[in-house]
């Protein structure tokens, strides 16, 4: 009678694995062991045989390998298997038996060995593979039995179970660690064919594992290089949770991050029961970031064609650029009936080729020579979508009966599994493995010699690890130290229109680099421009990036404005103050340099007005000159109203010096004559008044007259008044030469195309009105005699002129002080001030000339018959007849005094 092992409990097993990250210790071998040994004494084979030995293909043999394959997809509904997968299954299993078949009809390969199998279906799920996998650790138990008997008290006969020396597989990745951490306890080494989680590289967990597909490390580098190929740097992740998807997607965000330069949108990941709903959900949280267009997608192809329906349920048809893993590859199982949605759509795979020699074999298949694949009459019931006839069950009126005689590729559609390579590859790498064991220890045996038997799995994996040979398809197969195979993947993309062929296209390759061919891309639509996934778009010349926190793929766009010019991407810097920034914001220019032109209204107006006054002032000049000895000439002073009118003549000759172009010479004589025509006219006006007012304030008191009433006096008093102005302007020359500089500061709009330079002598606002100062000091003390003197007698006639001429002129100047300070805000400061200095020294001097001299040149030239001279009473002595109220004599001081007849 024999007895089995029945392994079922599923948390007896966690709890195993869980003891397993430390290989060094027997403790869970033992306890393995002990829970097997124990397990195995459960159920007679007579009850329940069907349990005993897993549902699985046995192919005899001198050396056993086992076989890991998703022959039927996940159960629904807690089942553990589901629907058959015919090319992820099927074909992948028989690309083993077919690897078996070469190697055992090749004499240069293992002679005289013949390798065996034991194949299993892992139903696409990690703990169902666990159970399964238990069977190939079966042979390394030691059960006692001494204790066991038959009814009729005969010790039991025991079947050994074959030895498995390797297992080729698992597909997924997640079967994978669960497998080899039972493995890895029984040192049997591990070749996978399809799981590339760069967990599995870790090789002190794994030390036992090996693929002949390169890691998903490689595979996250090529997606990668394939998304800055395209320009991108904002995109979004999208996980099948499990190691697979999982790890796939840590690793392409591990390297973005460490390589710089592309950010993460949003990383989803798809739960392992999700239901449409959930599907639709993730297509709505992947929209709001919808600028991260481009999609990584490590996902099973299950949960590839659900994100593909929830987008079309959305209509974003079009709008996810999907850059796929070798999960997706070039299969058309995710892509039926959804081919708009999935245009565009760039993916990888390992660089494989296509084996005739297994189209050959497999499409020979049939029911009668293939009777080793128990599935394979399910495969055939759902290729031919006919149904078989078995004993006892009731065939189905809808599908039509498989007559036997149909072929795969003729009255089926028939396409080599991508995966496939890789598999006869994991085959033939445990065959060379074992011959070159073989050959170093058994180097004159034929078959297994003892040395061999058994075979230790740490020295054959060693010989694994050093194996390198040619391939199916012609490429070196050879491992790292952590059992990777080198990362080699062809490059495709899913194209619909402008295509001959519609389908999976190669444009490009990476091997350790990427080259890829852009010219041959297409997009949505048959576009070929690459639409963009970017966070935000590059921004426009002078604009600088401001970050987003956190997220360095990220900005927003700010304009350097003002005189700010775009230093670099991330920076505005100032012009300096000599430039402005140019159109486009991106460099400095020169401020144009200006000044005040002739041909400017605010020079015309004032010149215009200073060369009427040079005019009168010269025909004032000319007209006493002319009439130099005449009584009204002389009554005026004669003396002082030649200084009066060379002041005059000054005050309007320095407007032409203020239009004038800026140089030394014309700041030097600008800072000179500024003051000083003022300077000369109101200290002749201020020894005038002074005179009158001491002489009427003297004849109150005495008949003395006062002293310094003499022209000479008076010409010394007027000049020592000038020479303090002439003195303060060399004291200016010597502390500050005169220079000229060029003002950026006063012509600085917000506008900066509207900056400009102005070119002008070094005198500022506070040095004009410090210049004019003491020019405004004696217009007020002259003002202030003028007004005590406005009682003086009508028949003293330079008095009350005088007077009139002061208090218009107050008038004009108090103007202009706000018009000048009122305008330091305005663009055209300079040009307003300039204007407003000169038209107000102008008017102040044409008030003089006119007030002063144009009354006397109008009765000279006009009527000369009142020219004439007059004996009158001096003033004095009418003071003083006005003070005693009596009589006095014409004569009593001896003075008299000529005037002109203004009765008339």
């Amino acid at each position: 009678m024999t007895f089995m092992c029945q392994v079922s409990e599923h948390r007896a097993l966690l709890f195993l694995l869980s003891l397993t990250t430390n290989h060094s210790s027997l403790w869970p071998r033992l306890l393995l062991s002990l829970w097997l040994w124990i397990s195995g004494q459960v159920l007679p084979v007579g009850s329940s045989h069907q349990h005993f030995t897993p549902h699985s293909i046995k192919i005899p043999g001198d050396i056993t390998l086992g076989g890991l394959f998703p022959v039927h997809a996940r159960g629904p509904h807690g089942r553990a298997c589901g629907e058959l997968k015919k090319e992820k299954g099927i074909h992948r299993m028989e690309a083993m038996l077919y690897a078996l078949d070469q190697i055992n009809s090749d004499p240069g390969l293992l002679p005289n060995i013949t390798l065996g199998a034991r194949i299993l279906d892992t139903c696409s799920r990690d703990t169902y593979a666990l159970e399964q996998s238990l069977t190939f650790v079966q042979a390394l138990i030691q059960k006692d039995t001494s204790d066991i008997r038959c009814s009729n008290g005969e010790p039991p006969v025991i079947r050994k179970p074959e030895r498995v020396v390797g297992v080729i597989g698992a597909s997924a990745s997640s079967v994978s660690i669960m497998v080899a951490n039972i493995l890895r306890l029984f040192e049997i080494p591990q070749v996978s064919y399809a799981s590339t989680a760069p967990e599995l590289s870790d090789n002190n967990r794994y030390d036992f594992f090996s693929r002949v597909v390169p890691p998903d490390s490689y595979q996250a580098q090529a997606m990668l290089d394939i998304v800055r190929a395209l320009g991108w740097n904002y995109v979004s992740t999208l996980a099948s949770e499990g190691n697979y998807g999982e790890s796939g997607v840590d690793a392409f965000m591990q390297i973005s991050r460490e390589a710089g330069g592309v950010c993460i949108a949003q990383s989803v990941k798809i739960p392992r029961e999700a239901t449409p709903g959930e599907f639709d959900k993730i297509i709505k949280r992947l929209m709001e970031t919808s600028n991260a267009r481009g999609v990584i997608i490590f996902a099973n192809e299950d949960d590839i064609r659900r994100v593909l329906e929830a987008a079309q349920r959305a209509n974003l048809t079009g709008h996810f650029l999907f850059v796929g893993s070798d999960s997706w590859g070039a299969k058309s199982s995710p892509i039926t009936e959804l081919e708009d949605v999935a245009e565009g759509a760039v993916t990888i795979l390992p660089k494989r080729a296509s084996i005739d020699g297994f189209d050959h074999y497999f499409m020979s298949r049939s029911l009668e020579n293939n009777r080793r694949n128990i599935w394979f009459a399910e495969f055939w019931e759902d290729d031919f979508r006919c149904k078989l006839t078995r004993p006892g069950i009731k065939p189905d009126p809808e599908k039509k009966k498989c007559t036997g005689k149909e072929r795969i590729g003729r009255n089926s559609t028939y396409e080599q599994e991508g995966k496939v390579q890789f598999v006869i590859d994991a085959v033939y790498a445990v065959a060379h493995a074992l011959h070159n064991m073989h050959t170093e220890l058994c180097p004159s045996s034929f078959g297994v010699c003892g040395n061999m038997d058994p075979v230790e799995g740490r020295l054959l994996l060693d010989y694994i690890r050093a194996v390198n040979f040619n391939g199916s398809a012609g490429t070196s197969v050879l491992f790292n130290e952590n059992g990777d195979a080198p990362g080699r993947y062809d490059i495709f993309q899913f194209q619909l229109t402008n295509h001959s062929h519609p389908g999976y296209h190669v444009i490009g390759q990476w091997t350790n680099n990427l080259r890829l061919n852009l010219d041959e891309m297409q997009f949505s639509g048959g576009r070929r421009s690459v639409p963009p996934s970017i966070c935000s778009f590059p921004c426009k010349p002078g604009e600088r990036k401001k970050m987003v926190k956190g997220v360095p793929c990220c900005w927003h766009c700010e304009l350097c404005d003002g005189y700010q010019y775009q230093y670099d991407e991330f920076t505005c810097e100032l012009c300096p103050s000599d430039m402005r920034p140019t159109a486009n914001r991106t460099a400095c220019r020169p401020t144009p340099i200006i000044k005040l032109e002739w041909n400017s209204p605010w020079a015309l107006v004032p010149a215009s007005l200073a060369m009427l006054g040079i005019l009168a002032t010269s025909a004032v000049v000319i007209t006493f000159i002319r009439f130099n000895n005449t009584p009204i000439v002389r009554a005026s002073g004669r003396e002082l109203s030649y200084v009066l009118l060379t002041g005059i003549f000054l005050i309007y000759l320095i407007t032409f010096l203020m239009i004038a172009e800026p140089g030394v010479a014309v700041c030097a004589v600008r800072r000179l004559l500024l003051g000083l025509g003022m300077a000369i006219t109101y200290s002749a006006m201020l020894t005038k008044t002074n005179r009158i007012y001491r002489i009427f304030e003297q004849g109150k008191r005495s008949v003395t007259p006062p002293k310094f009433i003499s022209p000479t006096s008076q010409l010394a008093i007027t000049f020592i008044f000038i020479s303090v102005q002439v003195l303060g302007v060399f004291v200016w020359f010597a502390v500050i030469p005169p220079h000229t500089i060029i003002d950026y500061e006063e012509l600085r709009p917000p506008n900066p195309d509207l900056a400009r330079g102005i070119l002008k002598c070094d005198m500022s606002d506070l040095s004009i009105i410090c210049c004019l100062s003491y020019s405004i000091v004696l217009m007020v003390t002259c003002t202030v005699y003028a007004v005590k003197s406005r009682g003086v007698p009508e028949t003293f006639n330079e008095a009350k002129p005088i007077g009139f001429t002061m208090y218009t002129t107050c008038i004009v100047w108090l103007a202009f002080v706000p018009i000048f300070f009122g305008t330091a805000q305005s663009t055209e400061k300079m040009f307003i001030q300039t204007a407003t200095l000169t038209v107000s020294m102008s008017l102040s001097a044409s008030v003089s000339i006119g007030m002063l001299y144009i009354p006397k040149v109008y009765v000279i030239l006009l009527h000369p018959e009142q020219n004439v001279q007059k004996r009158k009473k001096s003033f004095k002595s009418v003071v003083q007849a006005k003070l005693s109220q009596k009589p006095s004599n014409e004569k009593q001081n001896g003075e008299m005094k000529i005037e002109p007849d203004r009765t008339q």
